[in-house]
């Protein structure tokens, strides 16, 4: 023990507690205090979103919110949830290689082959490198223990494609916000549950959970000269956060198999539950490009919270549809666990389809 646990410990203060609550205060205050700053320079270097026939905004609003979540992560984990840094090693440089790629978009914007190349990048440091991976489906599609080849192989594209998926998702005020913090609030729960070994995936999670609070004061701002997007900066790394908790979420039930410990057989699925929501929307617009013969990566408006703006929704009412029926799928997929996972992946499928497809019947009854 350090000396500030030692003193934590003699006045009956849980350390764990103490490094939590003061993660949570001050990613929160540094997110809070350092939006206005970048809104302020935003404006007077015209570093501006310009609205564009994709956009589901009408006026310019600045799109570097990402570099304040980028600083208060950057800060607020290595401090209080350095353990992590010591268990995977390129955990702080994907950080900045994502950091520095998604800065560059939003600024210049890049060609997507050059996006693709630094996630791939990151995305092998950290299976590769760190060994963060998925090693099995726990029975899923009848296996268990994955090939060590083919298990990076996975576990890199499913980096790729959360990355990605988590970046399409934003498209409205408050939902990438609001989404992030439910899922963070999900595996933190469950990373407290799963033991003390957990305890700095606890403390990442709320790291993330405030900076998203924070950010949410101004993206949901009515305020002119207040209104902020993450944009591509903040989307990658938040993207990669949710793949990298997602993974290890998993990881620990692999673990703790062979020990006197909750094991549960469907942890693969509740993840993808957990995640569902960039998986099913980049699955669904994937699926109506080919329909209509257009080429899957074609720009388009045919996202979840697009058609929930053609019916009329404003965009908070839109996040709140979205990220109603996601804690809908999520309680069901808690609620049927014990369930075969082939069973229950089905269902949580259908039901993610389900919500998706729900809004394009409306439009089309409307119409």
């Amino acid at each position: 023990m350090n000396n500030i646990e030692l003193f934590l410990v003699s006045i009956g203060i849980s350390f764990f507690y103490f490094k939590l609550v003061l993660g949570f205060v001050f990613s929160f205050l540094i997110t809070f205090i350092s939006i206005p700053v970048i809104i302020k320079i935003s404006r007077r270097k015209n570093l501006i979103d310009e609205p564009g026939s994709r956009s589901s905004h009408l006026r310019k609003i600045p799109n570097l919110g990402g570099i304040a979540i980028f600083f208060s992560l950057g800060v607020c984990a290595p401090i209080f949830a350095y353990e992590l840094f010591d268990r995977y090693k390129f955990l702080f440089a994907s950080f900045i290689i994502l950091f520095f790629v998604g800065i560059m978009d939003d600024i210049m914007v890049l060609r997507a082959y050059k996006k693709l190349l630094a996630q791939a990048l990151v995305s092998i440091l950290m299976v590769v490198g760190s060994d963060v991976r998925i090693r099995s489906i726990f029975g899923l599609f009848g296996v268990y223990e994955i090939n060590y080849y083919i298990s990076i192989a996975f576990s890199i594209l499913t980096f790729i494609i959360l990355i990605n998926a988590f970046n399409l998702i934003d498209g409205i005020d408050g939902l990438a916000g609001s989404y992030t913090i439910a899922t963070s609030i999900l595996f933190g729960i469950s990373f407290f549950r799963l033991g003390p070994a957990n305890d700095p995936l606890v403390i990442l999670c709320a790291i993330i959970i405030a900076a998203s609070f924070a950010f949410l004061f101004y993206n949901l701002s009515n305020k002119r000269n207040a209104k902020i997007f993450m944009g591509d900066t903040g989307s990658m790394i938040l993207g990669f956060l949710l793949a990298f908790t997602g993974i290890s979420f998993i990881e620990i039930f692999i673990q703790k198999r062979d020990e006197v410990f909750y094991h549960l057989q469907s942890a693969p699925v509740i993840a993808v539950a957990i995640l569902i929501l960039p998986i099913i929307d980049t699955l669904m617009v994937i699926i109506t490009r080919i329909y209509h013969g257009k080429s899957i990566l074609s720009p388009d408006k045919n996202h979840i919270h697009h058609k929930l703006l053609n019916l009329g929704l404003t965009h908070r009412r839109s996040t709140a549809y979205i990220i109603g029926y996601y804690l809908i799928i999520i309680a069901v997929a808690y609620s049927l666990r014990h369930l075969n996972v082939n069973y229950l992946l089905i269902i949580i499928l259908f039901i993610g389809f389900l919500g998706a497809y729900l809004p394009i019947f409306l439009l089309r009854f409307k119409n």
